[in-house]
């Protein structure tokens, strides 16, 4: 059954990769965002039908995490503060792992107050089902990752990973981390048509027999709206739609559900700070 909520103005982004490429420009990021997530949730900006009930951190919030037993990663105090003053006032908070930040083990949880998910969540408002998750190794297509995650979540290997001493460990992921963006951000940059896309497929095939109102997913780093144009009976149905929510790197997207609607907004942070422009509208 799906979780089931009276929320109605809930707020969800992806992909902020703190961390990534350095300092300075993830410091600037993590500004804007941190002014994006108390924005929403004090309802602070043009357009927002009230202050947030609800908001979803859908993955790759950095870009290395992984809990040592006495240590965590230096950086994101900003963010970490911000979350922990929204769940501090009784607002929840949804961290679903990505694979860049699935490593966590219970610090988020018990310092934040967040709730972890490590798998796509069926959640439910106002009468709609949403299935919300990071997206990653989801669909056909990328066997290479989807073995590499078996790696990542293997319980031996995470504990040797975890006795290696925290500054080489992290050495070592941030390398790896900066080769797979460098690898990807030419076809992340690229839209080929629905069906080149791996969770579109994955969306449409679940749709026939989940009946979801939309599916919400990170990941891609490419903000995404697209009809899945079927249902449970296999009749075109315009109303079940793949979302993907971009990122806070180069498009700066989130989406917000109110009521029955569900919009990916656009946000500018050319003055340091979130600032709203309008609903998100794809490149000609």
């Amino acid at each position: 059954m799906p979780d089931s909520h009276q929320a109605d103005r809930v707020h969800l982004a992806s992909d902020l990769h703190l961390g990534a490429p350095g300092p300075k420009e993830s410091r600037r990021r993590e500004a804007a965002f941190v002014s994006w997530l108390l924005g929403v949730v004090e309802g602070r900006f043009e357009g927002l039908e009230g202050p947030a009930t609800e908001v979803h951190l859908v993955g790759d919030m950095f870009d290395f995490w992984f809990e040592y037993k006495r240590a965590v990663p230096k950086g994101g105090v900003r963010l970490l503060g911000a979350i922990a003053s929204v769940t501090d006032a009784g607002i929840p908070v949804h961290y679903h792992v990505g694979n860049h930040d699935l490593w966590t083990f219970g610090y988020l949880e018990s310092e934040l107050g967040v709730h972890v998910h490590r798998s796509p969540k069926r959640f439910s408002y106002n009468g709609l089902d949403y299935l919300i998750g990071h997206g990653d190794g989801l669909g056909p297509g990328d066997q290479g990752y989807k073995r590499l995650k078996r790696v990542f979540t293997h319980p031996v290997l995470q504990r040797a990973f975890q006795a290696l001493h925290p500054d080489v460990g992290m050495r070592i992921a941030q390398g790896l981390s900066s080769n797979s963006r460098a690898a990807n951000a030419v076809a992340d940059a690229q839209y080929n048509g629905p069906s080149s896309e791996w969770l579109w497929q994955y969306c449409r095939d679940q749709q026939e027999q989940d009946g979801l109102a939309a599916f919400i997913f990170g990941h891609r780093h490419l903000p995404l709206d697209l009809p899945l144009w079927i249902d449970s009976g296999g009749e075109p149905n315009p109303g079940a739609r793949y979302i993907n929510l971009g990122d806070w790197i180069h498009h700066f997207t989130a989406l917000r559900i109110e009521g029955a609607h569900a919009t990916l907004d656009q946000y500018d942070i050319s003055s340091g700070l979130a600032a709203r422009v309008g609903p998100w509208r794809p490149k000609k």
